[in-house]
């Protein structure tokens, strides 16, 4: 399947060409339909499957641009999220004629600017955090009972982060007939009350998480441990003798700062990003095609639209904030049953992204560089694993064992562990004996019964 298969208006078709998708992600696959339908719709799946774009694409290609009010509305409950979303809509709706006014309401920005401009113009996109949305609503700037849509993202954590009341009195406001979208990785008991309230009959579909990444790419993690991160690139790009390697950053500024230090480490490098105007990205394209250069630079934006052929390496200079991205720029080695290696380089504060990515059934090989070699590193959970595996000791055990660990003679360490032997089996001894009065006494209360 494609995403022609969707039969979108051609602007959808254009944004899904700049960003490089080509195939439907399983929980697009299965959702964008029923959304097309007009279906209230409850998807659980984990970040990084493709929901953002999920109810991006088929809601905002039911846009009419034309009519002067707000039609989708979709909270999140960061300002991070939000803002993921946002430009996410905002690169879709620049391919849109007339325009689509995409707007996005969180913390942290100028409410009295955003109320003056909402006495001008309402949006025909409203995005943002639950609370800032209901500000809006209760300064009576706002206008969305026109609305033919309502999107929840990260349901469980808006509950969990206390603004499960907020939604709720932003779905209050609007119009009875609404197709209302809730997306979440769990499903809590707390939840379903929001659920029954709103939602008569939803469709619920779970996706399940499963391996997305080739089985001919190496995935490598390696810890900065607080070490430049450039230096470690430009060892990586040295050591590791790539045919072709993309490094990913997240900004136009990270990418021209790793750019400056590998050119001023001798590397001939090209760079991709949103200042680089369409006809030198062409350029430059063209001369990456040629293999005048064997390192890429670039955003994700930028690069995604670029099919670039016989990548060896890709490199995570930074994980992204969208771990949707990260599966893209991996998916970019490793093609046509190729061999490939994806390397992401981490630090302790990206710990719970890491985790994300492993719940959707990625795998990562612990590496390090020593002595310009890549070579295996330790499990960064070891210690949590060890700990785990502990087997509790009574405390005559712990003595002995205490004791064991002294400088004593040879034959009273033997002597202690006969002695830790015997008491292992003596519990033993007692467990079964326990386990046998149970079933005794289980087969004649059943007999009795």
């Amino acid at each position: 399947m494609t995403f022609e298969t969707f039969h979108f208006k051609p602007f959808i078709q254009e944004a899904l060409t700049e960003l490089g998708f080509r195939e439907p992600t399983e929980v697009q696959e299965r959702l964008i339909p029923l959304i097309q339908k007009g279906k209230s719709v409850v998807g659980q799946s984990q970040t990084g499957t493709g929901k953002t774009h999920t109810f991006l694409l088929p809601l905002m290609d039911q846009i009419d641009a034309t009519r002067e009010e707000v039609q989708l509305v979709v909270t999140a409950p960061s300002r991070e999220l939000a803002t993921q979303i946002y430009q996410a809509a905002r690169q879709i709706a620049s391919f849109a004629k007339p325009e689509i006014r995409v707007t996005n309401f969180v913390g942290g920005t100028d409410k009295q600017r955003q109320i003056e401009r909402l006495t001008h113009q309402q949006p025909h996109v409203v995005i943002g955090t639950p609370g800032r949305i209901l500000d809006m609503l209760n300064e009576q700037a706002l206008d969305i009972h026109t609305a033919q849509a309502f999107v929840v993202d990260e349901a469980d954590m808006t509950l969990d982060m206390g603004f499960l009341s907020e939604v709720d009195q932003i779905a209050g406001r609007l119009p009875e007939k609404l197709q209302i979208l809730v997306f979440s990785a769990t499903i809590p008991e707390k939840l379903r009350p929001f659920l029954r309230k709103y939602l008569e009959n939803p469709i619920i579909e779970e996706i399940k998480p499963k391996a997305i990444l080739s089985e001919t790419i190496d995935n490598w993690l390696i810890s900065t441990k607080g070490r430049q991160a450039e230096q470690q690139i430009y060892q990586l790009l040295t050591v590791g003798h790539p045919y072709l390697a993309i490094v990913f950053a997240n900004t136009k500024q990270r990418v021209d700062e790793i750019t400056d230090f590998l050119k001023g480490k001798g590397l001939k490098v090209a760079k991709i990003h949103g200042d680089i105007s369409p006809r030198e990205r062409k350029r430059v394209m063209r001369q990456v095609q040629n293999m005048d250069f064997q390192y890429v630079v670039a955003t994700d934006l930028a690069a995604r639209g670029i099919d670039i052929e016989g990548v060896s390496h890709v490199i995570n200079a930074e994980l992204p904030d969208d771990l949707e991205f990260f599966i893209h720029r991996v998916g970019r080695t490793g093609r046509n049953g190729l061999p490939g290696t994806a390397i992401t380089l981490y630090d302790p504060s990206d710990e719970q992204a890491i985790i994300a990515l492993e719940k959707l059934g990625i795998t990562f090989e612990p590496k390090e560089i020593k002595n310009d070699e890549i070579v295996d590193s330790y499990d960064r959970n070891r210690r949590k694993k060890r700990e785990k595996s502990r087997v509790e000791l009574d405390r005559t055990m712990i003595g002995l064992v205490k004791k064991k660990k002294k400088k004593i003679k040879p034959g009273y360490k033997k002597k202690i562990q006969r002695a830790v032997q015997e008491n292992n089996r003596q519990k033993r001894k007692v467990e079964r004996r326990q386990e046998q009065r149970s079933a005794r006494k289980h087969k004649k209360n059943s007999s009795q019964g």
